[in-house]
């Protein structure tokens, strides 16, 4: 199936969402059929920040057009924070959406989670994912929020995670487990696998939303 992104919001999600499918459909023997629209993260986050869906879905939806003149047959934004529109988006999208908020959802569901907390951007925290996890309890940090999306933000922009950035992420996922007794960190946004390294244990269970988002976009691209 051929695939459509809409990428740039952040650069490394990009990165990362387009070598995992890479290696996914290399692995299934398939060839990767994909095309990618750039959409900007300034624009997104100011959006975001300023509950302006109508501009962000208008956005998206010109993105979608481009590429479905390319033959595309889903699209998906490599963006928890712009996922802030995405129902209204999904009423108007030419083509089926591969929704991150569906995919994390059932994850959660599917692990058993019954208390999960999440570092991401200030919106994606203080709405508890959107408050789409009707089914468990979801913590946001308490005392270092601000100081998390802060971090986010930097990062994302940057396309690199600093000692600094880390240790933020990391002394809050610690709360979150240890003060606040959740199960596990939802990395609640698709930069953060900058931070959280494969093979690097952070000292407590984390669920990578963008994993299991590029995963589903990798089983949808190997459908013929």
């Amino acid at each position: 199936m051929h695939i459509g992104l809409i990428v740039g919001i952040g650069p490394a999600a990009t990165d990362y969402y387009y070598r995992y499918l890479i290696s996914a459909l290399a692995r299934a023997g398939q060839d990767l059929d994909l095309t990618m629209a750039h959409a900007d993260t300034r624009t997104l986050l100011r959006n975001q920040s300023e509950g302006n869906v109508e501009a962000q879905v208008d956005i998206y939806s010109r993105l979608t057009e481009r590429l479905q003149r390319s033959g595309i047959e889903r699209i998906a934004v490599t963006s928890i924070a712009g996922h802030f529109c995405i129902d209204a988006f999904k009423e108007v999208s030419p083509v089926p959406v591969i929704d991150l908020l569906d995919v994390v959802k059932l994850e959660v569901r599917r692990r058993g989670f019954k208390r999960i907390g999440l570092l991401g951007t200030r919106v994606v925290m203080e709405t508890r994912f959107y408050g789409v996890l009707d089914e468990v309890d979801v913590i946001a940090p308490v005392n270092d929020l601000l100081e998390v999306h802060e971090a986010y933000v930097s990062m994302a922009s940057a396309g690199i995670a600093t000692p600094a950035h880390r240790e933020v992420f990391l002394r809050a996922g610690s709360a979150l487990t240890g003060t606040h007794g959740c199960e596990s960190i939802m990395l609640a946004g698709t930069d953060l696998a900058l931070a959280f390294q494969k093979g690097v244990d952070p000292g407590f269970d984390t669920l990578d939303c963008a994993e299991a988002h590029a995963a589903a976009i990798a089983n949808a691209a190997m459908t013929r």
